[in-house]
């Protein structure tokens, strides 16, 4: 056989084993995988949602917040972009400096992923108290989060609306 035509051949069965390979998943990330790993970032973004809101650490609250994001359920006025996040959280926290939150449980019930952003729906339970000698006020809410992939693959809130 001659050099060329050799080459040709191992050209062609390369593309033809590459083909299989693709199509068969070896050596490449199956969709499944990806999907599974997008929930497992978006589950490490619901823990951090729930250890911020119970400590109420203002910087811990704000992480959570994609650069751009808005937050419809914080008392009727929406906020909008991590900065405003932070300052909101920031004098929640300085006007009501006993507030503690007692239960806090987010109940997913649907998850859509669509590229870089994800629809969640479901509800929020939580009880808090304003101050120490306070009655405990139960929460329940239902609504939606617009989550962001953020460029190392985690997850963050873009929008919040619950009632």
């Amino acid at each position: 056989m001659r050099p060329t035509l050799l080459m040709i051949l191992a050209f062609l069965g390369g593309l033809a084993i590459g083909y299989i390979a693709r199509n068969a998943g070896i050596g490449v990330p199956h969709k499944s995988d990806s999907h599974a790993a997008d929930l497992a970032a978006i589950e490490k973004l619901h823990q951090a949602d729930v250890a911020a809101t119970l400590t109420q650490d203002p910087a811990s609250l704000t992480s959570l917040w994609s650069d751009e994001g808005v937050n419809l359920g914080a008392g009727g006025t929406p906020v909008v972009g991590i900065k405003a996040m932070g300052e909101m959280y920031q004098q929640f926290r300085a006007a009501n400096p006993d507030f503690k939150v007692l239960k806090y449980v987010s109940d997913i019930r649907q998850i859509q992923i669509a590229g870089d952003w994800a629809l969640e729906v479901g509800n929020v339970q939580a009880t808090y108290k304003l101050s120490a000698k306070d009655v405990p006020v139960d929460v329940n809410d239902k609504g939606m989060r617009l989550l962001k992939r953020q460029s190392d693959g985690s997850w963050k809130f873009a929008l919040v609306g619950l009632k």
